[in-house]
């Protein structure tokens, strides 16, 4: 095997499971060699065997954590007979780049229609914290890609069957507006709000796949006072416009996260649309959390922004005239 180490460098291991027995080789590849193409999409591999030799190509902690995989499953055929499952469950547990990946390397995220990865330094950092923690915030201006970002992170983990569901939530507060003043049921009414989480998943995933994945609920909008009382496990949490939450609606929601889950938390403490007497459960916090293992936290500014260069010349302006607004703004 290549024993280069870098993360982004494309390898090639060939290798042999031993000892040669062909009902024990069919067992782990499954019917029409289905745990292999799992496999594939999971790490973003190829997998290539004759017989009991086999050859797997792509990115260095992706072939080792195949190659592990792959051998602790062809020892477990002695035992069980496999399904898409204990694939599943055996993947879960590797030790893959996703679980290893080292601070400041760059992260490619992918997805049916493409890669993604970060531009700037802030939006790399962000996508590594994604990969390495639980809970992770990204907190910056509108157009530094914090909730596009944390859209792909999302479907590549469900793509990768690394969790069962998405969950898309948001508090139901906007510049002063309640919903129930807008026509429609409980969904038509917070459609609207959830657009820029909608278009990302369009483009990742296509219209027609995602409205498939809505009916079935393996995609799922929720309003965020209707996270109370739930315990999501092994789902990938968005809670966008975080700014406009109370300090027990945040709390509620961080402690709705179970196992196997992984959450984003993404808002812009410079737009908050709640009632003046109450704080921002987003910028609350920011000082709770500081330090707390398995949390990340992430500030994005002007330098950051994707879009049109005189958005962030915009932000820019400003900040600049943020001082003088001290004690007038919140």
């Amino acid at each position: 095997m290549n024993t280069n180490s870098h993360p982004d460098k494309i390898i090639t291991n060939d290798f042999t499971l031993e000892p040669l027995d062909n009902q024990r080789l069919a067992n782990l590849c499954g019917q029409f060699d289905e745990h292999l193409r799992q496999l594939e999409q999971r790490f973003s591999v190829e997998i290539n065997n004759r017989g009991h030799q086999f050859r797997v190509i792509g990115l260095t902690h992706a072939v080792q954590s195949v190659t592990g995989v792959l051998n602790q499953l062809y020892s477990a055929t002695t035992d069980e007979a496999l399904n898409p499952d204990s694939v599943h469950l055996v993947s879960q547990d590797a030790n893959s780049l996703d679980k290893e990946i080292t601070e400041g390397a760059e992260v490619l995220i992918r997805t049916r229609r493409g890669v993604v990865k970060g531009r700037s330094p802030n939006q790399r950092q962000y996508l590594n914290n994604i990969i390495r923690h639980d809970i992770n915030f990204g907190i910056g201006v509108a157009g530094s890609g914090k909730t596009y970002l944390a859209v792909a992170c999302a479907v590549q983990a469900l793509e990768r069957e690394e969790v069962r569901r998405l969950v898309l939530v948001r508090p139901a507060v906007e510049a002063g507006e309640r919903l129930g003043f807008l026509p429609g049921d409980l969904a038509q009414k917070i459609d609207p709000y959830l657009r820029p989480l909608y278009d990302a998943l369009y483009e990742m995933l296509g219209f027609e796949r995602v409205a498939k994945l809505i009916e079935r609920h393996v995609i799922e909008i929720v309003p965020l006072a209707y996270m109370r009382g739930r315990t999501l496990n092994h789902a990938f949490i968005i809670l966008d416009e975080a700014q406009n939450t109370t300090k027990d609606q945040m709390k509620m929601f961080l402690t709705r996260i179970g196992f196997g889950s992984t959450a984003v938390v993404t808002g812009d403490v410079t737009q908050i649309d709640l009632p003046r007497e109450k704080q921002s459960g987003l910028r609350h916090v920011i000082e709770i959390l500081k330090g707390v293992e398995g949390v990340s936290f992430t500030f994005f500014g002007a330098n950051d922004v994707v879009r049109h260069p005189i958005v962030a010349r915009i932000i820019q302006a400003y900040e600049r005239a943020e001082p003088s607004q001290n004690g007038k703004d919140r």
